[in-house]
C-alpha cells in the first residue's frame, strides 16, 4: 500500500470508528457487531504503526491509552471555575429568586439539570479538535489531565457540525455504578482493598500515571456548560442543544435530564421527580442545579468571589446514620478560634468511614444538649462535613453529665476569650500558640495566597519543630543548607522549596494582603482593600470611617483590620516582609489608569453594552474611585444604562431623580 492509499484508508477508518464509538457510548445504539468493530480497529492500528506520521488527531486508537504522565502540570483557567451555593429547601430557592428579582426586573426562565457527583472538568477545543482538559482544582487553576481524558469515550476528540473555533465545555467525569461495582468485585477476588465510593475513585483514576489503566476503567462524562467569547449563543439551554449537535454527551430534554421552567413550583416538580428516581440511574447525583437561562441576565447578575449569583444547587436530603459519641476534643485554628469536635464510634456514611464530627461552638453543644456516651444521628452537611443533627434521648445513659466548655486553650493553656455577640471562643495567644502559628503559615503558603511551590503542611510542621520558622516572615530567611537536613528533604526538594519562596516575592499586593491572615479578610475583601488603599502603609493608617466607606467592608471587618495593625508584633512582621522584597503596594501596572475622578460616587450598571462588557465597566468605575452597587437607592449618583434596561429600574430612577447615562456619557465623565 502506498503512503497516499494509506492516508485515505486511515481517514476513512478514523471517521467510521468515531461514528460507531459515538453511536455506542453516547446514543446507546449499534449498527455493527463488536467483532466487526474490533477488525476495523485492528486494521487502523496496523496502518498507524506502519505510517505513524499519518495518524489523525482524532484517531480512536488514542482512546486505548498507553502514555505515561509522571507529573500533571498546573494550569491557570482562562475562565474561573466557580462553585455553586447550596440550598436545601423550597424556601431557600424562593429567597434566591427574590435576591435575583431585586437586581433584575426582566421575566426569568430557569434551566433545571442534574447535579452529577463526580469530578469537574473543563475541556478546550480549538478548530474542532480537543486541545486541553483541566481539572477544577481551586477554581483558578487546575491540573492538565488531557492524556487521560482522551481515553474517555464519551468525550469527542473531534467535533461535528461547525462548532466555534475556540471554546471550553465543562462537565463532570464520573464512575458508572455498574463498572464501579465490577471493579470492587475484581479487587475483592484478588484480595485487595475495595474502593469506598465512585466519586473518590473517579478522581483517583483521573490522576493515574498510566493512561491505559484509565481507559480500562471506563470513566464516563456529562458535559453541561459551554464557555467562551463570541459564541453567538443567547442562552444556556440553546448552548446544550448545540453541544449535542457537535457530538457531546450532554443532558437531553427527551430523557428528562434537563428542563426549561418558569416558576418555583416547576423547579420543585423537577426536584421531587429526581429525588425519587435518582436510584434508577447508573451514576450518582446529589441534587439539582438551577440556572438562569439567559446569558445577558447571567452577565448582569455577575458572581461573588466563590459563586455565580445566577445559579444555585438544591441538595437532596443528606443520608443519616446513628453512632455513639465517645469523646469531645477541641481544635485551635489559625485565627485562634476553638472548635469542639465529637469523636465517634466509626460508622460508614455516604461511602466513607466517619470518625469525627464538628460541633461548631459552645452554643451548638448547648442547643443539642449533646453529652459523652450519647447515641447521636450524624449526617454530612452538604454531604461534605459530618455533623451531629440529633441526640437520641431515649438511649442516654443515666450516668451522663452536661458538657462544660473548656476555659483554657488546649494547646498553650491561655485563658479563652469570647466577644459579645460572637459564637466562637478564641485563644488570644496569637504569636505563641503552636496551631495558630502553623495555621497562619499554612494559610500564607496556600495556592490562593502566596502559592509557594514545594511547601505544604508537612514542611511547615518540620520547619516549626526544628525552630527554622516561627512566623511567616521567617520563611524568607531560609537557606538551602537549613532545610536539607530535614526529613524527606532531598537536594531537588530543597532547591524547589527555596526557589518557590523567592518566586513568591512577585505575588501581587492583594494576595499578600490576603495571605497575612487578618481575621475576616478573605480574597474578595483583600482585593477591595488593596484597590481602595493601594499599600500596607495606607491601610495601616486607615480610620474606621475610611474603612467602612469601601464597598463590602462592614464594621466587623473594619474593627479587625484596626485591631491587627494595632498590635506591634504584626507591624514588625509586615516591616520584615517589606524588607525581604514582597509586594507591599499595588504595582505601577495596577496603578496605571487609576484615578479619583469618581471618588465618592455610587453607580448602578444595568442592561447590555457594546463598548464594554459589564465586568469591564464595573472595573473601570472602581479603577476611577467609584463604587458599584447592585440596586438603586437614594445614595445612587448615576445609572449607566445599556440596551434592555429593566422598566422598573428606569421608573425608580425617575422617582428618585437619579441621572441615567449611556456608556458614551460615562466615557466622557472619565
Amino acid at each position: 500500500m502506498t503512503k497516499q492509499e494509506a492516508q485515505g484508508k486511515i481517514q476513512e477508518l478514523t471517521k467510521e470508528l468515531n461514528y460507531h464509538n459515538h453511536l455506542y457510548y453516547v446514543e446507546h445504539n449499534t449498527e455493527i457487531s463488536d467483532r466487526e468493530f474490533d477488525i476495523k480497529m485492528k486494521e487502523l492500528e496496523e496502518l498507524e504503526e506502519k505510517f505513524p506520521e499519518l495518524k489523525q488527531p482524532d484517531s480512536p486508537t488514542q482512546r486505548v491509552g498507553g502514555e505515561v504522565t509522571k507529573e500533571f502540570e498546573t494550569v491557570k483557567h482562562r475562565f474561573p471555575m466557580l462553585s455553586l451555593s447550596n440550598t436545601y429547601s423550597k424556601e431557600e430557592i424562593v429567597e434566591w429568586e427574590n435576591r435575583i428579582k431585586k437586581l433584575i426586573d426582566h421575566p426569568l426562565t430557569y434551566v433545571c439539570e442534574l447535579k452529577y457527583d463526580g469530578v469537574a472538568i473543563s475541556v478546550r477545543y480549538e478548530n474542532g479538535i480537543i486541545s486541553q482538559a483541566i481539572t477544577r482544582g481551586d477554581g483558578v487553576q487546575g491540573e492538565d489531565v488531557t492524556t487521560n481524558v482522551k481515553t474517555i469515550r464519551t468525550i469527542p476528540l473531534k467535533l461535528k457540525d461547525n462548532p466555534p473555533t475556540d471554546f471550553e465545555i465543562r462537565g463532570e467525569i464520573f464512575f458508572p455504578l455498574d463498572r464501579f461495582r465490577k471493579l470492587n468485585e475484581e479487587r475483592e477476588e484478588a484480595g485487595e482493598e475495595t474502593y469506598a465510593n465512585p466519586r473518590n475513585t473517579a478522581s483517583g483514576t483521573l490522576k493515574l500515571q498510566n493512561s491505559s489503566v484509565v481507559s480500562e476503567r471506563g470513566l464516563d462524562c456529562y458535559l453541561y456548560s459551554v464557555t467562551g467569547e463570541n459564541l453567538d449563543i443567547d442562552n444556556h439551554f440553546q448552548s446544550l442543544t448545540k453541544a449535542l449537535e457537535w457530538g457531546f454527551k450532554a443532558p437531553k430534554e427527551s430523557d428528562n435530564m434537563i428542563r426549561k421552567v418558569n416558576s418555583i413550583d416547576e423547579i420543585m416538580e423537577f426536584v421531587d421527580y429526581w429525588d425519587s428516581e435518582r436510584n434508577k440511574l447508573n451514576f450518582e447525583i446529589d441534587g439539582i442545579v438551577i440556572k438562569v437561562n439567559n446569558y445577558d441576565i447571567q452577565s448582569e447578575l455577575g458572581s461573588t468571589a466563590k459563586s455565580p449569583r445566577w445559579a444555585i444547587a438544591y441538595k437532596f436530603k443528606a443520608e443519616q446514620v446513628t453512632t455513639e459519641l465517645k469523646n469531645i476534643v477541641y481544635q485551635v485554628g489559625r485565627t485562634g478560634a476553638v472548635t469542639p469536635v465529637a469523636v465517634l464510634d466509626p460508622v460508614l456514611l455516604a461511602g466513607t468511614t466517619v470518625k469525627r464530627a464538628s460541633l461548631h461552638n459552645s452554643d451548638q453543644i448547648e442547643k443539642l444538649d449533646v453529652r459523652i456516651g450519647d447515641t447521636v444521628k450524624v449526617e454530612k452537611g452538604g454531604e461534605i462535613i459530618p455533623k451531629i443533627v440529633e441526640v437520641e434521648m431515649s438511649k442516654r445513659p443515666d450516668s451522663s453529665q452536661k458538657v462544660e466548655f473548656i476555659k483554657n486553650c488546649p494547646e498553650c493553656g491561655s485563658e479563652l476569650t469570647r466577644k459579645e455577640g460572637e459564637a466562637q471562643h478564641y485563644c488570644p495567644n496569637v504569636h505563641g500558640c503552636p496551631p495558630q502559628i502553623k495555621g497562619k503559615m499554612e494559610h500564607f503558603i496556600s495556592r490562593k495566597a502566596m502559592d509557594i511551590d514545594g511547601m505544604g503542611p508537612e514542611t511547615v510542621e518540620l520547619l516549626y519543630r526544628h525552630d527554622l520558622a516561627k512566623n511567616i516572615a521567617d520563611l524568607y530567611t531560609l537557606k538551602k543548607e537549613d532545610v536539607l537536613p530535614l526529613d524527606r528533604m532531598a537536594e531537588k526538594s530543597a532547591d524547589k522549596l527555596i526557589k518557590g519562596i523567592n518566586e513568591s516575592k512577585l505575588v501581587p499586593f492583594e494576595r499578600v494582603l490576603y495571605a497575612i491572615g487578618i481575621r475576616y479578610v478573605g480574597e474578595t475583601v483583600a482585593k477591595k482593600l488593596a484597590r481602595a488603599f493601594k499599600s500596607f502603609d495606607n491601610l495601616s493608617k486607615a480610620s474606621y470611617d475610611e474603612l467602612i466607606e469601601v464597598e463590602e467592608i462592614g464594621g466587623k471587618i473594619a474593627e479587625s483590620v484596626i485591631e491587627f495593625f494595632g498590635e506591634e508584633d504584626n507591624n514588625k512582621i509586615i516591616d520584615r516582609l517589606k524588607s525581604y522584597g514582597l509586594q507591599m503596594s499595588l504595582s505601577e501596572e495596577e496603578l496605571e489608569g487609576q484615578t479619583d475622578k469618581l471618588k465618592g460616587m455610587n453607580f448602578v450598571v444595568s442592561g447590555v453594552f457594546h463598548m464594554y462588557s459589564r465586568n469591564e465597566l464595573k472595573e473601570t468605575i472602581e479603577k476611577n474611585g467609584g463604587k458599584v452597587t447592585g440596586s438603586i437607592s437614594s445614595k445612587t449618583n448615576y445609572i449607566v444604562a445599556g440596551e434592555n434596561m429593566g422598566p422598573s429600574k428606569l421608573e425608580k430612577a425617575k422617582k428618585l431623580d437619579i441621572p441615567v447615562i449611556t456608556e458614551e456619557d460615562f466615557n466622557e465623565m472619565i
